[in-house]
């Protein structure tokens, strides 16, 4: 396992690459290699991309990072992240140094089903419909045979089959929900296809037996789709340590720190406005390993804010409890996620990403995104309940805001040193500029 390393961000590029290299990927020439045809806009890249998406006229670009010194169930992971955020980045990369020398991360798949709905309506007796269902879940599991295969082959497959009856005085409605496990797939086209198999074989069934022969027992099919929304598809990442362990803080004593960082997370757990942001600060590093490794990051954060309202309000996904002198946070988040599959076999950054991480299982890299979240997460909040978010953050946005006045290079090297411990905006660095 690699060992631990201090001052990453200092090294030039090429020293990253080669440490990379090194640690990860076996001494091999291939990330140097993605890395300058992407730089130097490679033919055989753009055509790859121009693939992925319709009506495709050019290239999104976003910066490509890594976080080292991700100590994970004892194994220690560089980072692929996509954002356009420094700070991300940077806060990533200290919360994970700091949590290294204190046992890192440890994380668990706690369940891992996937679900998808039949929506249909339905007028006749619920009892008849439900033994029909029950008399009949074997054919219609066996109906998708040909689909499932190969994915029954590496134990998964559909589950079970359940009817869950939806009417209101408005719609008689119900619902067939199809339990799957796809293993290391995200599985979005393989559930959707066999739902649409199964919703086809139900209304033959159905057309083609006694017990619903009136016209009004008939079903009609509204739509067949996977449920993005994945309580049953859960990781859970914490880290902990001795309240003596976090050291001091910005004039604090530990004690002190760790019960002002619970009340910052009691907080996100009563009041919706931080509740939000908290989450919002979680997702900044899950989204980064998403967009890096190819998962649909819309469709995560669309089942993870629901999660966050699974009780009736919005609340914080994460907790922080101090027993026993002991300083622990925790995450837990539903996690729908793939390592084959979709673009991972196809896109050369993305199976870069999947080769960095050691080629995770699903499991593992549900494991390893849940850990950057909590590990960005105690970076946020211990910020804000220090120094402030503004000071590291605007630190790291200081280039920014030169290059968009447009600052020479001597200017540049100037400012880095001048706003060392300077406040930081677009003003300061306007006065600088006037004077330098």
């Amino acid at each position: 396992m690699p060992d631990k390393i201090i001052g990453f961000s200092k090294l030039s590029r090429e020293d990253k690459i080669n440490w990379i290299s090194k640690n990860f990927l076996d001494n091999s020439n291939e990330l140097e290699n993605i890395l300058n045809k992407y730089l130097n806009d490679d033919i055989d890249i753009q055509s790859i991309h121009n693939s992925f998406s319709e009506n495709s006229i050019s290239n999104f670009y976003l910066p490509y990072s890594v976080s080292p010194n991700f100590l994970i169930n004892n194994n220690n992971y560089c980072i692929p992240l996509v954002t356009e955020e420094s700070s991300v980045v940077a806060a990533l990369s200290n919360s994970s140094k700091f949590w290294y020398d204190r046992g890192g991360f440890k994380s668990k798949v706690l369940i891992n089903n996937k679900s998808g709905q039949i929506h249909f309506k339905y007028n006749g007796d619920v009892q008849n419909l439900q033994e029909f269902i029950n008399k009949n879940e074997n054919e219609l599991i066996k109906s998708t045979n040909k689909l499932t295969k190969k994915m029954r082959q590496r134990g998964g497959g559909i589950k079970n089959i359940e009817l869950i009856n939806k009417s209101d005085k408005l719609l008689s409605y119900f619902q067939l929900n199809v339990n799957f496990q796809t293993i290391d797939s995200m599985g979005a086209n393989f559930i959707n296809s066999c739902l649409e198999k199964i919703s086809k074989t139900l209304k033959k069934l159905i057309n083609n037996s006694d017990q619903f022969k009136e016209p009004e027992k008939k079903i009609e099919i509204i739509m067949s789709i996977l449920s993005n929304y994945t309580p049953e598809c859960i990781v859970e990442s914490s880290a902990e340590c001795k309240i003596n362990d976090l050291g001091s803080l910005d004039d604090m004593s530990s004690s002190e720190f760790a019960i002002k960082f619970k009340t910052a997370f009691d907080i996100a757990n009563i009041d919706i406005n931080r509740a939000v942001t908290h989450n919002k600060g979680i997702m900044n590093g899950i989204d980064a390993v998403l967009i890096s490794t190819g998962n649909d990051f819309r469709a995560v954060e669309a089942g993870i804010h629901a999660f966050a309202s699974r009780k009736g309000k919005y609340k914080s996904l994460s907790e922080c409890t101090i027993i026993d002198n002991v300083f622990r946070i925790s995450l837990k988040i539903p996690l729908s996620i793939g390592t084959i599959g979709g673009i991972t076999d196809l896109h050369p950054m993305v199976k870069l990403s999947l080769k960095l991480l050691k080629n995770p299982t699903s499991n593992d890299l549900m494991n390893i995104i849940c850990s950057v979240g909590l590990a960005q997460n105690y970076a946020a909040v211990k910020s804000l309940v220090t120094t402030g978010i503004q000071k590291g953050h605007m630190k790291m946005h200081l280039i920014n805001i030169l290059n968009k006045q447009k600052a020479s290079k001597k200017q540049i090297k100037k400012a880095k040193e001048y706003f060392h411990d300077k406040d930081i905006n677009s003003q300061s660095v306007a006065d600088f500029l006037d004077q330098n």
